[in-house]
């Protein structure tokens, strides 16, 4: 097993990321939405991934500084759609609740990685 295997907030992205990829194959979205959305819920997972690989703890948080990005990213697309009136306050307020999480998570990992 791979380090970041063992990080709550990587599973609990996975598992983000599982929903989202679930929700995009209703299409319900615009290609270009679709995309973006797609890449930046995936780039959370990956950029996870990536900074559990690295040797000092610089690297790390830089990693993690950017899945936090694209945390935010994913915020505000959902935001569009919902204003847009694409998707379902039930399944916004699920993406937003597991980002929300996810974004607390990866902050304390940052802050940890400071000292």
């Amino acid at each position: 097993m791979f380090d970041f295997e063992k990080l709550e907030v990587y599973k609990k992205a996975k598992s983000y990321n599982r929903s989202v990829s679930d929700f995009l194959a209703k299409d319900t979205v615009d290609k270009v939405t679709y995309d973006q959305l797609k890449r930046a819920s995936f780039s959370i997972m990956l950029n996870i991934a990536e900074g559990a690989g690295r040797f000092t703890n610089k690297d790390k948080r830089n990693f993690y500084v950017i899945a936090r990005g694209s945390v935010f990213e994913c915020v505000a697309i959902f935001d569009f759609l919902n204003d847009e009136h694409k998707i379902d306050e039930f399944f916004f307020n699920d993406f937003y609740k597991a980002l929300e999480e996810i974004s607390k998570m990866l902050f304390a990992l940052i802050k940890s990685l400071e000292r």
